[in-house]
């Protein structure tokens, strides 16, 4: 009895806690890894490190100003969160934004995907030890970010989002000026990706890592670059909200479901961004780029989607009638994304943990809000 007792002990697997602090996770996300021996049999996550209530506030603020609130959910992905809210609200006035202001908000959208993804790839890049494509790639983000600041006044929070349009007008000389000064960057990131896409030593660190077939990437509720890596065709900016209806672009897809394919739909995704941004400045539309917007929103509720880096994300309000909402909800991509990170954990081992984490591009500033 004591002989069978002690082996069922032997086999039973390791439980090996794994961050909230690790330094290659740049997120303060904790697993318990399940281990026999060196591979992956289990992981429960655990999150919560970083709540900040955000949601609660939208009974304490004018809902004109809480977009100030909303853009703070996340510092990359900030002028996403205020447009978001504002069109969770926009559809709860039933008011229709002005073109230019559409059109202004898509070049931003786009100018954030782009810094985004960059952010990313220099982050995997230094996970793996590729210090010098980390600081390469960062270094032709700060083009970016530099546009951003001309454009919308913002290097990390735009502030350019307001209910009922954009509270930023760049001349179409500003705009034209700054896709020009995009072209080094441009340049740059096509050499860049190619380093990361055919570097022997980032193909075996990633390709055949962390699998999540088709089938299995859209019943967990998989969203952005990681359903689109295991060749699901879905992405919200194919409804054509705010200027995306009126500008040309493919889905990025691959098929792979591994790492590789997560960096490869990134990446294809940086050029696509560019490409968007040159025909939303060659359509630009004249005329204001905002309404004056009165009163106080109908009782009612209303949902708004958007495509953020790292993939859908939902918006609700709901309103009783007075200044403040009485409702604020965000279901945000990484939160979607985790049940699918756990899944293609199992079968790894313990090395490529950090790795398959890192291509979900995790936010845990949105998941925890």
């Amino acid at each position: 009895m004591s002989s069978g007792h002690e082996a069922r002990e032997a086999n039973a697997p390791s439980v090996i806690p794994f961050g909230p602090q690790h330094p290659v996770l740049p997120e303060p996300l904790h697993f318990d890894l399940l281990l026999q021996d060196e591979k992956v049999v289990g992981a429960v996550p655990q999150i919560g490190y970083i709540h900040r209530g955000l949601e609660l506030l939208v009974e304490k603020r004018d809902y004109a100003d809480y977009v100030h609130v909303a853009e703070r959910i996340c510092g990359i992905c900030s002028f996403m969160h205020g447009m978001g809210y504002c069109e969770a609200v926009e559809g709860l006035l039933g008011v229709a934004v002005p073109d230019r202001a559409r059109f202004l908000r898509t070049f931003w959208c786009e100018l954030e995907r782009a810094h985004s993804h960059l952010m990313w790839m220099g982050l995997a890049a230094d996970a793996f030890g590729f210090e010098s494509l980390f600081m390469a790639t960062w270094r032709a983000r700060e083009l970016i970010i530099d546009v951003a600041e001309e454009t919308a006044g913002g290097r990390v929070i735009f502030g350019s989002a307001i209910v009922g349009g954009v509270s930023k007008d760049p001349s179409d000389e500003t705009l034209m000026r700054c896709m020009e000064a995009l072209k080094p960057a441009r340049d740059d990131i096509k050499k860049l990706s190619r380093v990361m896409l055919q570097d022997a030593t980032v193909r075996h660190r990633l390709e055949g890592v962390g699998v999540i077939s088709k089938e299995k990437a859209y019943e967990l509720g998989a969203v952005g670059p990681m359903l689109r890596a295991s060749g699901y065709d879905f992405d919200i900016r194919r409804r054509g909200y705010a200027a995306y209806g009126e500008v040309g672009f493919e889905t990025a897809l691959e098929t792979a479901g591994d790492c590789m394919a997560r960096a490869a739909i990134r990446i294809k995704e940086i050029e696509q961004s560019f490409s968007i941004m040159e025909q939303v400045v060659a359509k630009m539309p004249a005329g204001p780029v905002s309404l004056p917007i009165k009163g106080m929103p109908p009782v009612g509720e209303c949902f708004a989607r958007l495509e953020q880096p790292r993939g859908e994300v939902i918006y609700y309000v709901k309103s009783n009638g007075s200044r403040n909402l009485e409702r604020f909800r965000v279901r945000t991509p990484t939160f979607a994304n985790v049940p699918a990170m756990v899944e293609a954990m199992r079968g790894a081992s313990l090395a490529d943990v950090p790795t398959i984490i890192l291509t979900i591009d995790p936010c845990i500033s949105c998941t925890e809000r």
